[in-house]
């Protein structure tokens, strides 16, 4: 009796794997969301990008864009070696 059970069970296994896999997931699909509950609407939300622009236009509001540093006052602060290797040694 048991080899002719498990013959039959075997022979059979795929036609009663799916449905099973199927109403177990489908079981465990709504349990998840009955658990979960309904689901809020998120507000869009931003890109790193478009906060970063934000944050700079905000840093810029407060800043008078026409106050600039020379480009020769510029150089002063740049680092020696990278810079000052081929020029003369200022006097």
């Amino acid at each position: 009796m048991w080899p002719i059970l498990l013959t039959t069970v075997r022979t059979y296994a795929p036609y009663v794997t799916f449905p099973v896999a199927f109403v177990v997931g489908v079981v465990g699909y709504h349990l998840e969301w009955f658990v979960r509950g309904t689901s809020k609407p998120r507000e869009e939300e931003k890109s790193i990008v478009e906060l970063r622009e934000e944050r700079k236009l905000q840093e810029q509001a407060g800043i008078d864009s026409t106050q600039v540093l020379s480009l020769k006052d510029k150089l002063e602060f740049t680092p020696k070696a990278a810079l000052n290797r081929n020029r003369a040694e200022k006097s």
